[in-house]
């Protein structure tokens, strides 16, 4: 049986239209473009990320991330970090853009395996203690916690007028800030304190950079102030332990997961002048966050009572993993403890904590708050 021509359509002769042939070819180039190097794993859910900042405490805070990477249900839209908060958030942005998860995991390790090595006697740090020290032989010290402890007694212009910093050279060797910064698909909040004024300073977009990290991990009683043009920075715990309202602006997610490495409590008052001194940093470096969730539990009630407009304000859902229960056996002079084996117990607790937190909480993630504000200030 032949076909009729009610039964076949006809068959165009001749060459394709050009409008058709360039459309067919533009749909090629933009499936290219869009099709995603591996299929994206199902369920995931997308986050802005908050890291705070405590010296060595942020191995905890690569062991969280450690895990949220590992599980990949999770997608980060920005990062806002402080101090160690701001080191690990750049290594991550930088591993991320270099080979996904699996690269960004790999950073982290190197990272903090060059911090202990650069700390317990193999680098810069120790070759200026060594030679402020002269012929007095140390068989086994932190040069962070020297530092800290004379750094009480005597400006780091006096202590360390080079202004050595094996920090600096770290992170710009192992971060292409240029790569990082040419990311538009993560925002980074990188928050110092801005000496003169003493208002928070939120780097972003074409100013992050090596000095940006820097200034914002600059602990005045260890290190020279850090000049950015012609501003003069110091840590960003004073002013924004991490920053949140960076996010309320500029990202379009609702749900914010905090990193708290400072001990949110501790059960024994302090008694000792350096216990006294210990706790009071704490305190300092938590209250900036404390303000911001009182601020934060406002907005939302407002919203809740039909007080504020939700197309004009959004209600953020706080999320949040901390180091109290890790810490509760250490005191915060531990911040500058870079063994190696600190650090690993921190990223395992770091790890387990984010794991308890995945299986308690991912569904809650675009639902609801899984922090209660008002009893963190209240």
């Amino acid at each position: 049986m032949t076909d009729t021509p009610a039964d076949k359509p006809a068959t165009p002769t001749g060459p394709e239209p050009k409008r058709t042939r360039i459309g067919q070819r533009l749909r090629a180039i933009a499936d290219r473009v869009r099709k995603p190097t591996r299929p994206p794993p199902p369920h995931v859910k997308t986050i802005n990320l908050a890291l705070q900042g405590g010296g060595a405490h942020g191995a905890f805070t690569w062991g969280v991330l450690d895990a949220l990477l590992e599980d990949e249900r999770l997608d980060f839209e920005a990062i806002s970090g402080t101090s160690a908060g701001a080191l690990n958030a750049v290594v991550l942005a930088d591993g991320l853009m270099r080979d996904g998860t699996e690269g960004a995991r790999h950073r982290l390790g190197a990272f903090w395996r060059r911090v202990s090595q650069e700390g317990s006697g193999a680098g810069a740090a120790a070759e200026l203690v060594q030679s402020m020290l002269g012929f007095w032989h140390m068989q086994s010290f932190s040069p962070f916690n020297f530092f800290e402890q004379f750094g009480n007694l005597v400006s780091p212009y006096r202590i360390n007028p080079l202004n050595i910093n094996p920090l600096r050279d770290l992170i710009g060797h192992l971060v292409d800030f240029e790569h990082v910064r040419a990311n538009d698909g993560l925002k980074l909040f990188i928050s110092a304190t801005n000496v003169r004024t003493g208002k928070i300073k939120v780097f972003s977009g074409s100013e992050i950079t090596a000095d940006a990290v820097m200034a914002s991990a600059c602990l005045p009683y260890l290190f020279q102030t850090v000049e950015i043009g012609g501003e003069a920075y110091w840590d960003g715990g004073y002013t924004g332990n991490p920053a949140l309202f960076p996010f309320f602006d500029e990202t379009a997610t609702a749900d914010i997961l905090i990193v708290q490495v400072n001990p949110v409590r501790r059960e024994d008052v302090p008694k000792s002048a350096r216990e006294i001194t210990e706790r009071a940093s704490e305190i300092t470096f938590n209250s900036s966050l404390l303000r911001e969730f009182r601020a934060i539990d406002f907005v939302n009630r407002l919203i809740d009572q039909g007080l504020l407009d939700p197309k004009r304000y959004r209600r953020n859902r706080i999320h949040r993993i901390d180091a109290t229960a890790a810490l509760a056996h250490t005191t915060a002079a531990s911040k500058l403890d870079t063994s190696w084996h600190f650090f690993e117990e921190l990223h395992n607790a770091g790890r387990k904590a984010a794991q308890e937190w995945l299986a308690a909480h991912y569904d809650d993630l675009g639902v609801r708050d899984t922090l209660d504000l008002r009893a963190e200030f209240g």
